[in-house]
């Protein structure tokens, strides 16, 4: 009888609510005979309980095996990440909102007083008085002709600097926060990848 084949690459990373059955469409794309691929795409891979917690990881072994256990014929071709990280959303609070606004308002409190201390430090109000002088011959207390734009091009270098105003992106370029948290992303995802295995070994499996 010949082998039929399947392709399989595992996503890195899928989110997933508690209670949920995991199929194999789910966390991998796959390629296979026409006639295979409905019965594969929903085949039944982990049922998600309270005691998974927040994160969960899968891994192409067990992935094979599930998919064996129901078509033994089938010879598979894995290719990319060998794990899925499964993130598990939980539910939100009735709070959630007063959370949000919460830390906005400590977010905004704490970059004004920031920008204030940095001015404060660098004596920009000094320096806005000097240019005033230098520019107009005059000497003013409140160089408004200065300030005004000056604080209107710092709100606007911060929304070209963080690449959104609002939730409309201005260009395809990631910001600057984008790329930190890219990178905080592949890190947290690196550490919870080593420690499933560390604990799995541990735990002899």
């Amino acid at each position: 009888m010949e082998r039929e084949e399947l392709y399989l690459r595992l996503k890195p990373r899928i989110s997933a609510t508690c209670n949920q059955v995991l199929v194999l469409r789910d966390i991998a794309h796959m390629n296979a005979a026409e006639t295979r691929q409905a019965a594969l795409a929903g085949l039944p891979l982990y049922s998600i309980s309270p005691e998974d917690q927040t994160h969960l990881i899968i891994d192409i072994i067990d992935v094979t095996k599930k998919i064996h256990e129901v078509f033994p014929h089938l010879s598979i071709q894995t290719v990319g990440a060998p794990q899925t990280i499964v993130e598990i959303k939980q539910a939100k609070s009735a709070l959630a909102p007063v959370y949000v606004v919460v830390v906005w308002f400590l977010l905004f409190i704490g970059a004004g007083l920031a920008i204030m201390n940095f001015h404060e430090d660098v004596s920009m109000r000094a320096v806005h008085l000097r240019i005033f002088q230098l520019v107009t011959g005059n000497e003013a207390a409140k160089p408004l002709l200065l300030q005004i734009p000056y604080s209107i091009g710092l709100g606007l270098g911060m929304v070209l600097f963080f690449n959104h105003f609002f939730r409309k992106r201005l260009n395809e370029e990631p910001s600057p926060l984008e790329v930190e948290m890219f990178q905080y992303q592949q890190s947290l995802d690196a550490y919870l990848l080593h420690h499933e295995n560390k604990q799995g070994k541990d735990n002899g499996h």
